[in-house]
């Protein structure tokens, strides 16, 4: 009886502490290109596809090209983290959804973490665009879809 109010009493405290603490998805940012190893970004790949399966989060990637931008969100649709819902913005397109497997979600985001230092625009003379190209994890109530 009384290591069940003490577990208790744990319990309630580990809760308090925890919510005064940053989510745990708060962190799942970078800025690309950066200066991570290729193992780090897988691990902040699957600590994000973890976060959208269990909270009301979704992965957000923006890409700024010189007179273009781009944004790709995913949002976990069932509750296993086996579907995506893809968000697609082209500021000259609009927006496109479709729904997507976790592999194509994991691949995907992967393949953006990783990108090289050099990008399309750059290697054409174009020059760097003003911003650097990003990957969060936002609540969905934040999520831009309009």
């Amino acid at each position: 009886m009384a290591s069940e109010r003490t577990t208790q009493t744990q319990t309630v405290q580990q809760a308090a502490t925890n919510s005064d603490r940053k989510a745990p998805w708060a962190d799942l940012q970078v800025a690309i290109p950066n200066d991570r190893d290729h193992a780090s970004l897988v691990a902040l790949v699957e600590c994000a596809l973890v976060e959208l399966t269990h909270e009301a989060v979704g992965a957000v990637f923006v890409s700024r090209q010189v007179g273009r931008s781009t944004q790709t969100q995913y949002v976990a649709v069932d509750d296993v983290g086996e579907q995506f819902q893809k968000r697609h913005f082209d500021d000259r397109l609009g927006w496109h959804e479709t729904s997507v497997p976790r592999r194509t979600v994991r691949d995907e985001l992967i393949t953006h973490l990783t990108r090289s230092t050099t990008t399309p625009a750059q290697q054409s003379g174009e020059g760097a665009a003003s911003e650097p190209d990003t990957f969060t994890v936002k609540p969905v109530r934040d999520l831009q879809t309009q």
